[in-house]
């Protein structure tokens, strides 16, 4: 299949994320239900590790997703469900549907239905929740507007707060009594407390006054601080799940790429079906302006088919009867028919998906700084919590036991850990979503973080910065003969061989439109060249060898062979009757965005290495030409790895560059693999990135977007640690004495909430990042670009 990514070259069973060693395990993906914080996704990861069977598990945040590999022969969904339960947590219902054996390609956000309803009901509670907040406190603050008593006000404010206690911010209560339950805590849990501390106390004072009045506290109460707490939360989630749903927006956009629909051919009948009735071997018709339905080939028809949605190549290439087609890519002109030979997430398209996928619900090491951090905070904002208030009931000045209860409550308000939970994840789904977007898909968040640190880049050179196949790259014609004369003549000879610069020929004469002629006489001259009989004329093709052993004199055109000598070509002679004719350049081309990724990564700082099989006369030369200093020739493919290996072993972070079978062992021991999409299934198999369209300009595209998305990643993790720790001795009134300046929770849970929306946000500025080669994204610089999202 053309782009090297064949159906099974990104195995199902071995996803990105999968640990090592582990070739007889099955992945299963699955939505949980109520994870709120990372405390949550520590907890559900922790039970699913210990789990007999499971030998890794991913659980993320953002997504709110767990992916779970294990050994089938041990366990199976059953068990993996019952893990997640009995961590107090829920699998969505949607989730049996996810892991099916469907033929269409997977919907962009499995949930996706679930999550925009769970979003609805957000924002109702929230805006409910701000608006009687709003009421309860415009009647506090006037209580004499409606000529009753403080105390009798409080009994009118008793029933909107308690439905915006039990109703809206029954997300919470449920949560932490399930945590209970589990003996175990979370952000949930820290809500509930110290919304349910805000409104017993009122109540208390609502219903008993007198035992407030007696102990000479004024019976104020804080039902507006419950219910705007629970409002501001509500909001703030709200905001989170819309920005979440944007940084999810990749998979979706891929998946809106496929067709809906195939035009199956019965026996004389034609029929629109819909694209998950497709089976492998069916009959096709695609007619301009349609969507090739899934992969496939040609089986009669020709036409031309734009496959920029993978390659970036806006030129439409012809297809014709056995010719391979990619699901999704458009047919532009005449109509075809094909036989499907992979369908739904066996296509390139589906596994496109899956490897975005499996990137986005990955982890990157950096995680687990926050991991272990969340493991203690919140069992610690408890202690702090319950310190606090022992505290200032002791010690404060009177009314002591108000201090005391809001200083508690805005401790336990103001201490989440979202922030912390989403810092990471949410910018690894950006990034590696925007990644390919942009035509470069990565592993995970391990291979992510590993590409920002890269500091050498390896190209391998044949298939990488070249083209990977000779090519006629010039002509040059002696007097008499034109430069059609001599392709013509050339490719007429050639017709009946089989060596790739025969191959070369005839097509520079199909390119320029030459009528073939006839050959008679043929003989091929073993590593010479070719003698035929053309219209009575005889013509010899081949090295200087074969001219010499005809004594044909080539001195005029010698000039001409030293030259392609040095630029590593190889010179085709023609002579016609005895008397020479011309020569043809043939050469592997270069790439044309070679030289400018060598110039991007120089301006990255990075170190660019040649190393080749080839000559070294042909691999200098290639590097001479694309900018390329240190050049390392004639390497045998066993001893590429070892190459790589040596420049490790100098402490240097290595990203190889290849796209053959034998560049597998150095991908697989570089630091970062980047196989060439159009490469070999091995290359990718082994790799960490892949370059759908086979631009050597994305190396540099991949390295500056991984660097920018660890740099968010690090700003994720300071903002999220930093809040925390100034905010929570303010919380805990460490400045009250000295300045008068307490939190109020009200002013938490506003922080709070800004918090975690500011972390998802900023994650979502790599979305404005162009990896587009010519758009000149470098570094930091690329987060500025205003292009838009597209594949």
């Amino acid at each position: 299949m053309p782009f090297g990514i064949l159906p099974g070259s990104m195995s199902d069973t071995q996803p990105a994320a999968a640990p090592l060693n582990a070739p007889e395990q099955i992945d299963l993906s699955l939505g949980i239900e109520g994870m709120t914080c990372a405390s949550c996704v520590n907890r559900v990861e922790r039970f699913l590790r210990k789990t007999e069977g499971v030998s890794e598990a991913h659980v993320n945040l953002a997504t709110e997703r767990a992916t779970v590999w294990f050994d089938p022969s041990v366990a199976g969904r059953a068990e993996v469900e019952a893990a997640i339960a009995a961590s107090g947590y829920e699998v969505r219902a949607q989730a049996a549907a996810d892991d099916s054996a469907g033929l269409a390609v997977d919907a962009g956000d499995p949930d996706a239905a679930i999550r925009a309803q769970e979003q609805r009901d957000l924002g109702i509670k929230a805006l409910v929740s701000l608006l009687v907040a709003a009421g309860i406190m415009v009647v506090m603050l006037w209580p004499g507007g409606l000529g009753l008593p403080m105390t009798t006000v409080n009994w009118l404010l008793l029933v909107p707060a308690t439905i915006i206690q039990f109703w809206a911010g029954g997300i919470f209560l449920r949560t932490a009594v399930r945590m209970a339950r589990h003996r175990t805590v979370n952000m949930d849990t820290l809500v509930a407390l110290g919304t349910m501390a805000a409104w017993g106390y009122s109540v208390v004072v609502t219903v008993w006054p007198a035992l407030v009045v007696e102990a000479g506290i004024e019976p104020v109460t804080y039902f507006d601080s419950s219910a705007m707490i629970i409002g501001l939360i509500l909001t703030g989630r709200w905001m989170e799940a819309r920005a979440k749903s944007q940084a999810s927006g990749a998979v979706a956009a891929l998946v809106g790429l496929q067709a809906r629909t195939a035009r199956l051919i019965s026996g004389d009948v034609e029929e629109d079906v819909p694209i998950d009735q497709i089976q492998p071997g069916d009959l096709l018709r695609v007619r301009p302006g349609e969507k090739v339905p899934v992969d496939g080939v040609v089986a009669s028809g020709t036409s031309s088919v734009d496959e920029s949605m993978l390659t970036g190549e806006p030129m439409p290439v012809v297809k014709a009867g056995g010719d391979q087609v990619i699901g999704a890519t458009l047919n532009t002109t005449g109509s075809f028919v094909m036989r499907a030979t992979h369908v739904g997430r066996d296509t390139v398209l589906g596994q496109i998906v899956k490897m975005v996928r499996d990137a986005q619900g990955s982890k990157a090491p950096i995680q687990r700084v926050a991991d272990r951090v969340i493991e203690w905070f919140v069992p610690m904002v408890l202690v702090l919590a319950t310190l606090t208030f022992v505290v200032w009931l002791a010690l404060g000045p009177d009314p002591a036991l108000t201090l005391a209860l809001v200083s508690a409550i805005s401790v336990l308000i103001i201490a989440c850990p979202c922030a912390m939970g989403l810092a990471t994840p949410t910018a690894v789904m950006v990034g590696t979503g925007r990644a390919a977007e942009s035509g470069v898909l990565i592993r995970g968040g391990a291979a992510l973080e590993l590409a920002g640190r890269v500091d050498t880049v390896i190209f391998d050179k044949t298939g990488t910065l070249t083209i990977g196949r000779p090519a006629v790259s010039g002509v040059t014609a002696a007097a008499g003969h034109s430069e059609d004369d001599i392709v013509g003549l050339a490719a007429a000879a050639e017709r009946g061989s089989e060596h790739p610069l025969a191959a070369a020929i005839i097509d520079e004469a199909e390119r320029r439109g030459l009528t073939s002629v006839e050959a008679t006489a043929f003989d091929s001259v073993t590593g010479m060249g070719i003698t035929a009989t053309i219209e009575e004329h005889q013509v010899l093709v081949g090295n200087r060898a074969l001219m010499t052993r005809n004594d044909i004199d080539v001195s005029s055109l010698l000039e001409l062979a030293h030259a392609d000598a040095e630029g590593s070509r190889t010179t085709v002679f023609v002579a016609i009757d005895g008397a020479p004719a011309g020569a043809v350049d043939i050469s592997d081309p270069i790439k044309a965005g070679a030289a400018a990724a060598v110039r991007d990564l120089n301006d990255q700082g990075i170190v660019v290495r040649l190393l080749s099989g080839d000559s070294t006369a042909a691999a200098t030369a290639v590097a001479r030409r694309v900018g390329i200093e240190h050049v390392t020739a004639e390497v045998l493919p066993a001893d590429k790895a070892g190459h790589v290996k040596a420049l490790q072993a100098e402490g240097l972070t290595v990203a190889m560059v290849g796209d053959g079978i034998n560049d597998a062992p150095a991908l697989a021991q570089a630091d970062v693999g980047i196989a060439i999409g159009t490469g070999t299934d091995v290359a990718m198999e082994a790799s960490d990135i892949t370059l759908v369209g086979g631009d050597p300009q994305l190396v540099a595209a991949a390295i500056s977007l991984s660097r920018q998305t660890m740099r968010i990643i690090r700003q994720n993790l300071v903002w999220a640690f930093g809040y925390n720790v100034i905010l929570i001795p303010v919380a805990m009134g460490l400045l009250y004495p000295l300045f008068g300046i307490r939190l109020d929770p009200i002013l938490a849970a506003g922080a709070m909430a800004f918090s975690s929306v500011s972390v998802v946000l900023n994650s979502l500025r790599l979305r404005r990042f162009d990896a587009r080669p010519g758009t000149g994204s470098k570094g930091s610089e690329a987060t500025t670009s205003t292009a838009s999202a597209s594949t």
